[in-house]
Parts: C-alpha cells; sequence; structure tokens
C-alpha cells in the first residue's frame, strides 16, 4: 500500500509540476517557474523513495530533498513580495 501511494504522490506532482511550467512558459512568471521546478523534484524524491531498499521518508537524504524543494517556494514567494514593493528594482 505505501508504494502505490508513493507512486500515487509522484505521479500528481509530476503532473502539477507540467502545469506549473506550462503556466510559466504562457506568463514567463518565476513564481510559476519555482513551483513547477519544485513539484518536479517532489516527483523525482517520491519516485526514488518508492523505489529504495527501506522507504522511510524521516531519511536525512529524502528529507533534505524535500527541504530543498520547499526552499525554493519559499524563495520565490519572498522575491516576488519584495519585487512588488519596490518596483524599481
Amino acid at each position: 500500500m505505501t508504494l502505490f501511494l508513493l507512486g500515487a504522490i509522484a505521479m500528481t506532482s509530476v503532473t502539477a509540476a507540467l502545469f506549473f511550467l506550462r503556466f510559466w512558459r504562457e506568463t514567463r512568471d518565476r513564481l510559476f517557474l519555482a513551483f513547477g521546478v519544485s513539484f518536479g523534484i517532489e516527483g523525482v524524491n517520491r519516485t526514488a523513495l518508492a523505489l529504495s531498499d527501506n522507504p522511510r521518508e524521516g531519511d536525512p537524504f529524502f528529507y533534505l530533498i524535500r527541504l530543498l524543494a520547499f526552499s525554493i517556494i519559499l524563495v520565490a514567494v519572498v522575491y516576488k513580495n519584495l519585487r512588488r514593493r519596490n518596483p524599481s528594482a
């Protein structure tokens, strides 16, 4: 059951990444790019987790990859909000 759920999460993450990358291609908004890259990383991370011998989400390797994906989103949101306040930058 765990492998099935990991596969479903990986599939939906990659699907979300494709949608966000499509929106980025149309608008060139970096926030869409950050979400697309982040969901792509998460999809690959879940696939690697499912293919590992002992799938545990708390392993440092998988946790750090997930932290990277969420950090990309956080940086993009902060950057977008700072740019909105200071339009000359």
